[in-house]
């Protein structure tokens, strides 16, 4: 997916595919790199649940309270004993979950594509999206300029 756009209206130095990096290369690099995007999504998801089963334990307090001004001592105490502060999973709150999934997945995952992309095509980013942008644009149309400082051409 070579670009097609040789006037200085291109893409600039950082998403420009180096001397010798093959179509392939690129394909596999964007590919690695879309798996990473799709890590991050899922990273945010884990936040999610972190912040959300955080906020519903924080709020128990509150029905704990209303049960007992109800009179539900019984079950003001269950709710209390066998809910607030359980363990998502054995031994675990979220917050142990995302710090886990940091350390044995995203962290090594996002170091990995780093290295590739550093050792592959001297660390650019996005050649893959940056070359299909390429293709797809109309020569001189305001909206499909290279960059944020290029005007049609």
């Amino acid at each position: 997916m070579a670009a097609t756009h040789t006037h200085e209206d291109g893409p600039d130095r950082a998403h420009r595919r180096p001397d010798g990096v093959t179509d392939t290369t690129v394909e596999a690099l964007g590919a690695l790199s879309k798996a990473l995007e799709t890590t991050e999504r899922a990273r945010g998801h884990l936040y999610s649940l972190h912040q959300l089963t955080g906020t519903a334990d924080l709020e128990l307090d509150r029905a704990v309270e209303l049960l007992r001004e109800a009179g539900h001592e019984e079950w003001a105490e269950r709710v209390r004993r066998e809910i607030l502060g359980r363990n998502v999973i054995p031994g675990h709150w979220t917050f142990q979950i995302v710090e886990a999934y940091n350390a044995t997945y995203y962290e090594p995952f996002k170091a990995l594509e780093a290295a590739a992309r550093e050792e592959l095509a001297e660390g650019r980013d996005h050649l893959y999206e940056a070359e299909m942008k390429e293709s797809r644009r109309t020569d001189g149309h305001p909206a499909h300029t290279a960059r944020p400082d290029t005007t049609p051409g």
